[in-house]
Order: C-alpha cells, then sequence, then structure tokens
C-alpha cells in the first residue's frame, strides 16, 4: 500500500529524525503531528557559496544555537552539488529547520530588466532537488528583495511565474508539498499590494505559498504603535497563507532589545504571524551579528575563512549583549497556536488582484504569467480573475526609499538587483 506523504512523515518522524515535516495549512504552519509551528530563527551565511557544507562547523554552531532557542535557519546560497547531509542532520538533531533560497548568484530575477528562462528554472530546480529530501527543510524562497522601487513592481509576475513552475517542478517529481514563496524589502508603497498580489487570481498552483517579509522598522526604543507594526498587522490579518519575517532587528542605534519579538509572538499578532528570522548570525561590517569567529582582521588579510576583515569559522563567541539579549527574549515566548484538527482554513481572507496607484504599483489587476523563455516587453495581457478584475501595466510613478535602517549586507540577503549583484562580488574580491 502506497502511503500518503503525511503518514509517511509520520512515522518518519516517529522513528529516526528528531523534527517532524512541516506544510502550510491555510494562513500557518504545521508539523505532520498537527501542532502549529513558528519560526525563532537566524539568518546563516557564514561564507560566500554555501554554509552547509562544513560538518564541524555547522556542529559547533547547532551547539549553541540551541542555547539561544533558535529552531530554524534561513540561508541564502547554497551549492547544489556539494553534499550537505552532514550538515543537515547535525541540524535536524538540534530540531533547527532549513528555509533555503533557491536562486543563484547568476539566476536572480532582475528587477528592471525581468525575465524567466529555462536556465533559472533548472538552477532553482536543482536546489530544490538536492534539498527537498531533508525533514528539516522548511521552505524555498524563489526571490528576495527583487523590488525595492515603484519601477521594480513590473517583476512582480516573473516572481509568481518562478513560484508557480517551482511547485509544478515539485509536483511533477512527486515530493511532499514543502512551501515555495517570496522574501520582500519593506517599502510601505509596495508592501502591501506585492503581498496581494503574490496570493491573488484565484489559482493556487501559481500563487505564493507563504510570504516573508525583511522589515527593520521596529529600532528599539519602540513599540507596536511607534514601530509601524501595527500597519504590517492590519494588512496580515487573516491572510490567505502564512506571513512572518524573514529577517527582522534594527541595531539602532543598539544594542538589540529585540522587543519586536514580544509583538511578534504576542497576542496583537500571534493570530496572523508565523514568527520571525532575526538577521544574522555572524557578525560582520554591520554589526548585526549575534556571534564572533573571532576579533575583526585587516581588510586586506587572507587566508582559509577570512573574507571581508572577519573570520568565518572556529568556536562562535557571543556577541555582547545582543545575544544574551535575545536568548532571554525567546527564553520568555513560548506559543502553542491552534492544532490543526481544530483549524479551520476556509477562514483566511482571499486577496483582490490590486490596481495600479499613484505611488508606485504599477501592475493593473490580474495578468497573464510570462512562460519561461520570456523577456518582459513592456505591458502584460488582462486574464480573468476568480478575485478580482484583469490587468495591466501603468505608467511608471514617483520613487521611494527603502528602510534607512535595514542593513547594508555584505554576504546574505542582498536585494536582487543588478547594483546588489555587483556590489557583492566587489565585496568578495
Amino acid at each position: 500500500m502506497k502511503l500518503s506523504w503525511l503518514a509517511a512523515a509520520v512515522l518518519g518522524a516517529a522513528t529516526t529524525h528528531a523534527v517532524e515535516q512541516i506544510t502550510a495549512v491555510g494562513n500557518k504552519f504545521f508539523t505532520s503531528s498537527g501542532k502549529q509551528f513558528f519560526a525563532k530563527g537566524i539568518a546563516y551565511q557564514l561564507v560566500e557559496d554555501d554554509p552547509l557544507v562544513d560538518a564541524e562547523q555547522c556542529s559547533r554552531d547547532a551547539e549553541l544555537m540551541k542555547t539561544l532557542g533558535t529552531n530554524s535557519l534561513r540561508v541564502y546560497h547554497v551549492d547544489p552539488k556539494a553534499d550537505h547531509t552532514k550538515c543537515m542532520e547535525i541540524f535536524d538533531k538540534a530540531g533547527i529547520y532549513l528555509m533555503i533560497d533557491l536562486d543563484t548568484f547568476d539566476t536572480y530575477i532582475l528587477p528592471d530588466d525581468p525575465w524567466w528562462n529555462q536556465t533559472q528554472h533548472d538552477r532553482y530546480a536543482e536546489v530544490m532537488d538536492a534539498f527537498i529530501k531533508y525533514d528539516n527543510v522548511l521552505a524555498f524562497f524563489v526571490g528576495n528583495e527583487i523590488i525595492s522601487k515603484p519601477t521594480h513592481s513590473t517583476a512582480a509576475p516573473y516572481i509568481k511565474a518562478a513560484c508557480r513552475d517551482m511547485k509544478a517542478h515539485r509536483a511533477r517529481k512527486g515530493y511532499r508539498p514543502v512551501p515555495v514563496g517570496y522574501s520582500a524589502a519593506d517599502i510601505a508603497e509596495l508592501r502591501p499590494m506585492l503581498q496581494d498580489y503574490l496570493t491573488c487570481g484565484g489559482n493556487a498552483s501559481e500563487n505564493v505559498d507563504f510570504f516573508a517579509l525583511n522589515s527593520y522598522s521596529w529600532c528599539d526604543p519602540a513599540n507596536y504603535q511607534t514601530s509601524g507594526y501595527v500597519g504590517l498587522q492590519k494588512q496580515a490579518a487573516n491572510f490567505p497563507v502564512p506571513i512572518l519575517f524573514s529577517e527582522t532587528g534594527c541595531n539602532v542605534p543598539g544594542p538589540r532589545l529585540f522587543d519586536d519579538q514580544d509583538a511578534i509572538f504576542g497576542p496583537d499578532m500571534i493570530n496572523d504571524w508565523s514568527g520571525s528570522i532575526v538577521y544574522e548570525w555572524i557578525e560582520e561590517a554591520n554589526h548585526y551579528g549575534l556571534i564572533s569567529y573571532g576579533p575583526p582582521v585587516p581588510m586586506t588579510a587572507t587566508g582559509v575563512n577570512v573574507k571581508g576583515g572577519f573570520t568565518r569559522a572556529g568556536t562562535p563567541t557571543p556577541v555582547s549583549p545582543d545575544f544574551q539579549n535575545l536568548k532571554t527574549k525567546w527564553a520568555t515566548i513560548s506559543p502553542t497556536g491552534v492544532a490543526l484538527s481544530n483549524y479551520d482554513a476556509a477562514k483566511v481572507s482571499t486577496r483582490v488582484c490590486p490596481t495600479s496607484t499613484a505611488s508606485g504599483w504599477l501592475v493593473n489587476g490580474n495578468v497573464a504569467l510570462p512562460t519561461i523563455g520570456e523577456t518582459f516587453k513592456g505591458t502584460y495581457s488582462t486574464v480573468p480573475s476568480a478575485t478580482g478584475s484583469g490587468g495591466q501595466v501603468a505608467p511608471p510613478s514617483p520613487t521611494s526609499t527603502d528602510n534607512p535602517a535595514a542593513p547594508n549586507r555584505e554576504i546574505a540577503g542582498m536585494s536582487a538587483g543588478l547594483v546588489g549583484v555587483m556590489l557583492f562580488f566587489t565585496f568578495w574580491l
């Protein structure tokens, strides 16, 4: 008798693994035993290409992560041809899940000149193929901060096309339904339209399975009102898929108190948000690190695991007081959520495809998604929508700027724009 993926997950989790497989139902994540899952996560990208190939380093880091209360990591770049078995087993035994970005340095969807071709598709699929076998893979991202100003919004259908095709690849291969989603920049003029657009149209095979937000608007001292989180919550209420923070932890002026975690896991937001990923594990020039592997070294220093003025392997040492502040905060937070057996996914809202706005959202309503090999020609054709009208591309509007508190990322979490890619390689050369 052929077992369903869910039945197999229950048996596998009970016998060989420390973690249970996770899937998305409605606007929540659930383990295979039906418990709601909330991410207490860390951004983890120690080295340029892939931090999940050094088993000794993974082991050292996992031990300290357990004391912090970490249950998930976000990794931005991996090598699909490498062997990740040992690191994934180490994190599995530590009760830590992985969220993996599918794009690579040469397969980003570029915001000013978007396209989606067979090479991109195949490279994304290679990453999925390499990691889908691990029970502690929580989710995949098809992009990170591709849209960061109004003119970039015309790339949104390409994000959705990538999601569509990766979900189709997942189904074609018979893989378990690991959620596929997107990590957005927190741009007030664009974020509400983007999160609605990626979940609108009534075709679940095209929509993201979850939506994630990189937000640095809560800079201590702040509160639920002054940080703007009250607005984020208003726009996330009864969202049709899980929504979480894929980067957070403003360090202005510092030290970080992480009081935003009280709000994210507290009564104002807990019914709609699925946790957060704190930026980041390793200390770098942007001073967002929770640990260091030694004091800064000269920028000109070279050697194994030394780049950009920082050592990138060794014994992790907590950065004071940020590490302890987060550890203390997470120790007070133990959300239980709702059991899958008591959850009615039909109560979440559907979203209407957004119309163009004077402040910069350029995709008007629902549009036909690009096919593989299609480059943006300046317009989209209208298609019927189950949740809103058809659409077209509107003329450009005034621009806006990103959150000034967001980090200037040396390795992880860079904007997918061409300028971001060029800066990345400049840093590493």
